[in-house]
């Protein structure tokens, strides 16, 4: 999921919905203008190098479910692959999309296409309202009186309805099991998706989804304690390096020249002419050391930046020594951030404004953080490697209240979804990468035989949801092969 540094400097910090992919679809531009606003438009099939292949469909959605007063309607948008698709006997999953434009899920989300063909399934990538092209005003979706319609509760309502519409719509679907699958915050509509609607869905891969990373229900230092435990698996001194760091850039701070210095070291675009401008360059950094720990992945990936394979243990080979002068520590400081923007040596300067890519909606997610998506995380310097940064709910909420005129529900999502309590729900798989900083709010002991937890060894942000890589880690592949065997089960006793 996306994040937002001025949030994050009150000890609160947002996802980056890394949320799981490898493999590329093509991102067709497609003029909005031109689409007739009616049920289910089919808009053409298009194919990538890749291979996947896929429609583009447009449906013509409620924008308030839950208001009988309320006759306003949008198109939401959603490709379908029916290819493989079997109408006797295969099944459809379900991507319950995320933060951010659809076909970049679809791009990512590789395991749903390797085992579409297995299952005969067909498979259908649902975009989230007021992401992509799914927005219900255009435009003027932001404005106050509409960007209140933002809600997981009217997106689950969507994609509901939408499938419902798909299953009475298409010959051969009506009876059709549907399975949900979603990574990080879409892993959360999915996994909510089949607690609301098991009408609706017969089970859920709920993949990287913090459920639990709510006020009161985990410790808001475990993602900075995982974030920490990746780096010192890659070299302690590396770790020692980043802590040290922080003070190095405090002293550096306040005079022209030793601002100069920095905005030279690390190549940035723009000057740093403030001592405010070094403190949000440290969250800058802090944001990268984070996202850098949920796409560990062990081989090469383009996921949020072209990284190479395990690019914490690249980034730390620049690190070596924590006993070096503030100087020559913060430019080995400077070449491991290099690796997660520039990589590829084609970046003329690195953009400490920053960090998310295009296709996330950080503007729209945060709106979100504001509301009802509460997700505290803090670091205290002793047990992580970052500035202490403690949780303070009323900071929190005046920084909403200031940018966007609303205050957060501190226990909606909670009271909404059951936090903890959730033994009533079944057919939900929750798989979460022990490298992941955001498996510290995911389930990860079963609780009960279809509630299943499964915990990747190895592994990053929903690494499971990836497409299959020679280099996969063994514990990803049973993971898989598991997470196969309990999809199965759910098909059978849906039909």
């Amino acid at each position: 999921m996306v994040r937002s540094w001025p949030l994050a400097m009150l000890g609160a910090v947002s996802m980056v919905c890394i949320f799981q992919y490898f493999h590329v679809c093509s991102a067709v531009q497609l003029d909005l203008s031109r689409i007739v606003a009616s049920h289910g438009i089919d808009i053409g099939r298009y194919a990538n190098p890749s291979g996947y292949n896929y429609k583009t469909y447009y449906f013509k959605q409620r924008v308030d479910h839950f208001n009988f007063n309320n006759d306003d309607m949008y198109s939401q948008r959603y490709l379908v692959s029916d290819e493989f698709w079997n109408p006797i006997s295969g099944p459809i999953f379900l991507y319950a999309g995320n933060e951010g434009d659809i076909t970049w899920f679809c791009n990512n989300t590789g395991f749903m296409w390797d085992i579409a063909p297995e299952f005969k399934a067909m498979l259908v990538f649902a975009e989230h309202r007021f992401y992509g092209e799914s927005l219900p005003y255009g435009n003027q979706s932001k404005d106050p009186g509409h960007i209140g319609y933002l809600t997981s509760e009217q997106a689950l309502a969507d994609f509901a309805t939408l499938v419902v519409h798909i299953k009475a719509s298409i010959p051969g679907a009506q009876n059709t099991p549907v399975i949900a699958f979603g990574g990080s915050y879409g892993g959360m509509l999915a996994a909510w998706l089949r607690m609301k609607y098991p009408n609706i869905v017969a089970g859920a891969l709920a993949a990287s989804a913090p459920v639990w990373q709510f006020p009161g229900l985990v410790d808001c230092g475990g993602a900075m304690k995982i974030v920490t435990q990746d780096f010192t698996r890659a070299d302690p001194e590396c770790t020692k390096t980043i802590r040290k760091s922080w003070d190095a850039l405090t002293k550096m701070k306040n005079t022209v020249a030793d601002r100069k210095w920095l905005t030279d070291t690390f190549q940035l675009c723009n000057p740093l002419k403030t001592a405010a401008d070094v403190d949000m360059m440290s969250q800058w950094l802090a944001d990268t050391w984070f996202d850098l720990a949920m796409v560990d992945y062990p081989y090469p990936a383009s996921f949020l930046e072209p990284l190479p394979a395990w690019p914490i243990k690249e980034v730390c080979s620049h690190m070596p020594n924590s006993s070096l002068d503030d100087k020559d520590l913060l430019g080995n400081i400077a070449k491991g951030v290099s690796v997660y923007y520039n990589y590829t040596g084609q970046a003329s300067c690195l953009n400490s404004s920053q960090s998310a890519v295009a296709a996330l909606g950080a503007d729209m997610w945060n709106f979100q953080y504001c509301t009802e998506m509460v997700l505290p995380v803090c670091s205290d310097g002793v047990h992580d490697m970052f500035p202490p940064a403690p949780w303070d709910f009323d900071s929190f909420a005046k920084q909403c209240e200031k940018t966007y005129g609303v205050t957060p529900r501190e226990h909606w999502t909670t009271i909404q979804y059951g936090g903890k309590d959730i033994k009533a729900a079944s057919n939900i798989i929750f798989s979460n990468g022990e490298l992941d900083p955001w498996s510290a709010g995911g389930v990860l002991k079963s609780i009960s035989e279809s509630l299943v937890a499964i915990v990747i060894q190895d592994g990053a942000h929903h690494l499971d949801l990836r497409a299959s890589n020679k280099d996969d880690p063994q514990s990803v592949i049973e993971a898989r092969k598991w997470e196969k065997d309990l999809i199965n089960s759910w098909i059978q006793q849906a039909l």
